[in-house]
């Protein structure tokens, strides 16, 4: 099983509704690629503060492979390279983490 986890910062001058877009028009679109066994989007969460959370980012999104193939189809896929044509504009940077 391969983790890939994607933490992104979006724009600052962005409407509601292009964050709303890039949510559900955007991440939304990545669920369905037959490589992705689960996805699962999400918005920092509303707890307290610590030193060791970091919930400066807009959204952060976690895949799950079964392995680094299904990875690999992933980041070809033409969903995906939709994804990224479309909405790299949107966000000022982007953190991935990948873990096994």
């Amino acid at each position: 099983m391969l983790i890939h986890t994607v933490v992104f910062w979006l724009r600052k001058d962005l409407t509601p509704a292009q964050v709303q877009a890039f949510r559900n028009e955007g991440l939304e679109s990545l669920r369905p690629i037959a490589s992705v066994s689960e996805l699962h989007i999400g918005t920092p969460a509303p707890i307290p503060p610590r030193p060791v959370v970091d919930a400066s980012y807009s959204f952060a999104i976690t895949a799950v492979f079964k392995d680094v193939a299904a990875h690999d189809a992933y980041q070809v896929d033409p969903v995906h390279k939709a994804f990224v044509e479309r909405f790299k504009s949107s966000w000022e940077r982007v953190q991935i983490y990948d873990a096994m």
